[in-house]
């Protein structure tokens, strides 16, 4: 019998769910957007239970905070979200309590760092960085994920704000804290700055600049962090064309030198993955590390 594995994607805003044959090669794929827990948990039920008899495990890669330790009461939860309806969903018992399969359960931005990891060559120390609703990251040393009792949450760190920002007195959108990265460069600080959509938003706008201030900056933190071969950003922030030219050119002049990094045009860089692909892809290798070990299994 053919052995099929199952990635979720659980986002924010959508839920994508696929189902992936032994070479990793999509066999079907689907996403909805994520309403209430119980609406988008059936329609996730109902999308695997079509391929449970071929089933070998699941890899669920979720947005945060999570709780991914195994020893924990609410392990498999999504707690502390600024998602409605979300906080302290138990997203993984949910799910799970309708197979007989094992699941590995870790963030998406983990899911997403996996799977660049997984095609780049010679490749094993690579941050991938998430730049739309929200903002997470994901970090590879050697081959295994950084984390501790928990994941990082790298879209949380505060920066110092633009000099525009800061003569308007913006403190961003996060509802947690003021002045932290997700709050001033994430998709919703585009409008809250503008009273425009992100996407609506000319190129010559001088907000793009003020967004690739922000984002630079998460480069360097990785940088002096975590010394990767690569920093990856995605999303949707990322879509825009110009986006990459102006982070690289203000990561630049941030890092002022102070440490040897590859090519700019090579260290930082968007997904290498087709169609927003990589959190599947590493989806679907977590969920195959996770069958053969025959028990379900987080990472942070």
């Amino acid at each position: 019998m053919p052995k099929l594995y199952g990635s979720l994607e659980a986002g924010g805003t959508k839920f994508v769910c696929a189902i992936g044959d032994e070479n990793f090669q999509v066999v079907e794929k689907t996403q909805f957007p994520t309403t209430t827990p119980y609406e988008t948990i059936e329609r996730t039920v109902e999308f695997f239970k079509r391929y449970e008899d071929d089933l070998q495990g699941v890899a669920i890669g979720s947005f945060g905070p999570i709780d991914i330790d195994l020893n924990s009461d609410t392990y498999g939860y999504i707690t502390t979200t600024p998602k409605e309806h979300w906080s302290n969903v138990d997203l993984v018992g949910l799910i799970s309590k309708e197979f007989k399969v094992p699941f590995y359960f870790t963030t998406d931005v983990n899911s997403s760092a996996y799977g660049e990891a997984m095609v780049r060559k010679g490749v094993d120390s690579l941050v991938y960085y998430t730049i739309g609703t929200g903002i997470g990251a994901g970090a590879i040393q050697r081959g295994e994920f950084v984390g501790g009792v928990g994941h990082t949450e790298a879209g949380h760190v505060y920066v110092p704000r633009h000099p525009r920002d800061y003569a308007n007195e913006f403190q961003g959108t996060c509802p947690f804290h003021n002045g932290c990265l997700e709050g001033l460069a994430a998709g919703p600080s585009l409008e809250a700055r503008t009273g425009i959509r992100g996407e609506l938003i000319e190129q010559n706008s001088e907000v793009w600049d003020i967004q690739a201030y922000y984002i630079a900056q998460a480069a360097v933190q990785a940088t002096v962090l975590y010394r990767p071969q690569v920093i990856v950003f995605g999303g949707g922030v990322m879509a825009q064309d110009h986006m990459l030219r102006r982070v690289r050119e203000k990561f630049t002049v941030l890092l002022n030198g102070y440490l040897p990094v590859p090519d700019v045009s090579e260290y930082i860089v968007t997904p290498a993955v087709a169609e927003n692909g990589s959190a599947t892809l590493g989806n679907f290798a977590l969920a195959k590390d996770v069958a053969e070990r025959k028990t379900s299994y987080s990472v942070s």
